[in-house]
């Protein structure tokens, strides 16, 4: 899917294009019997990716740092739809004690868990911290507990991350694992491209050992396209300024929110796993996405990161509870 089929529309192998709408790649599929978890489900290509698995019978659990907003996106969802099931939970994917009390709080719900839709994410933002000293980019974008969603009823699960054609601007050796944390060699587009490149890093290395373990659970990352949303909060004159000279290459909400629904849903994707999608389509990533040897120090770093961090807190104190 290269620059011709992006302006034009064209379709793919997948019988579906750019031009594809969310609503238009889940035509005809009934998804009653699935439970879908979505980050950043509040606003933009996370909003449609809600209102259409909503809409398609899913239920739908969002996670949302900002409730406010995720009632309003729940009124809205119920507006279109009466008999949507949206259920509400607070999670901070940038806080480790934001993220037990999201599981904690799921649990509860004795709900089984189908799909994870990693959407949650902040584009080109400043240098700033998370609560737990992790570099807010890294840990919104990459690290989270995806392996719970290996209790499956009998259907396959899918876990979608959300990555982007950016993940080919980062730094030559892909990951600094060295200075995440580092502001002195902080650059907010590279940091940005870091992350997703994470993103595709995480999925194929998490593909990898699900295969190895014969859990019945897909993992592959999508890159929805341009689309002008929330994520560009902190370069919003030059994105619109940049999207007047290429308005052609842009696309509305519900065709940013399609490759997603597509990956989530759709049967053509059943076993299918480690893979990069966009425009509905199979493509290649960058060599550095590819290289498989970088995903295992990735996980593994990740690993590390994630007990140390979940331990103590950012003030030292045991956060064990």
């Amino acid at each position: 899917m290269g620059l011709y089929s992006l302006i034009t529309g064209r379709r793919g192998p997948s019988g579906f294009g750019s031009a594809s709408t969310a609503e238009e790649v889940t035509q005809g599929i009934d998804a009653t019997h699935l439970t879908a978890i979505i980050t950043g489900g509040t606003g933009g290509i996370g909003l449609e990716t809600a209102r259409v698995l909503s809409k398609r019978g899913a239920h739908v659990v969002i996670g949302a740092r900002n409730m406010r907003a995720a009632e309003n996106a729940k009124t809205e969802i119920l507006r279109q739809n009466a008999n949507a099931r949206v259920t509400l939970l607070h999670l901070d994917l940038s806080s480790f004690k934001s993220i037990k009390a999201f599981v904690r709080e799921f649990h509860a719900l004795h709900l089984p868990l189908n799909l994870l839709i990693n959407n949650a994410g902040v584009m080109f933002c400043p240098f700033q911290l998370s609560e737990d000293g992790i570099e807010l980019q890294f840990a919104t974008n990459h690290i989270d507990t995806m392996k719970s969603t290996a209790k499956t009823s009998g259907v396959e699960g899918r876990i979608l991350n959300l990555s982007s054609v950016a993940h080919i601007y980062t730094n030559q050796e892909g990951i600094q694992f060295d200075s995440i944390n580092d502001i002195c060699s902080y650059s907010d587009k590279r940091a940005y491209g870091q992350s997703k490149l994470a993103n595709i890093l995480h999925a194929n290395e998490l593909s990898r050992q699900l295969k190895e373990e014969g859990v019945n659970i897909t993992a592959n990352s999508v890159h929805p396209g341009l689309i002008l949303t929330n994520l560009f909060q902190h370069t919003a004159l030059l994105m619109r300024f940049l999207k007047f000279f290429s308005f052609y290459l842009w696309k509305n909400i519900p065709q940013g929110a399609a490759t997603t629904c597509y990956v989530a849903l759709h049967p053509n994707v059943k076993g299918v796993t480690g893979k990069y999608f966009a425009d509905c389509n199979e493509v290649t990533p960058s060599k550095l996405a590819r290289d498989e040897t970088l995903a295992q120090k990735l996980w593994d770093f990740s690993v590390k990161l994630i007990n140390s961090v979940s331990k103590k807190n950012y003030l030292g104190f045991d956060d064990s509870t």
